[in-house]
């Protein structure tokens, strides 16, 4: 099982009760993030690891992923424009 995110994949464990414990492992350990050793990186890390089992987590990404494609393609379009009308 593979996981995609961005342009890197990341190999997954073929049993889905081990990914379902890595992704819930890695969001408690997230939820800790003010601890030295843990950090909030992990959230994420852990949701998208528990979007392959879980189909409500799975909308929830896919929803994320796109209203964060969106904000960033309008910001871009922005600043692009802003640096058309300074030349």
């Amino acid at each position: 099982m593979k996981l995609r995110l961005g342009n890197r994949t990341f190999n997954l464990p073929r049993s889905r009760l081990l990914r379902i414990i890595i992704g819930t492992l890695l969001v408690i350990g997230g939820v800790l993030g003010f601890l030295p050793i843990l950090g909030f990186w992990m959230i994420p890390l852990g949701l998208a690891v528990l979007s392959v089992d879980i189909p409500a987590v799975r909308r929830l990404r896919r929803r994320a992923e796109v209203a964060i494609l969106r904000w960033w393609g309008g910001r871009r379009a922005r600043r692009q424009k802003t640096e058309a009308g300074n030349q």
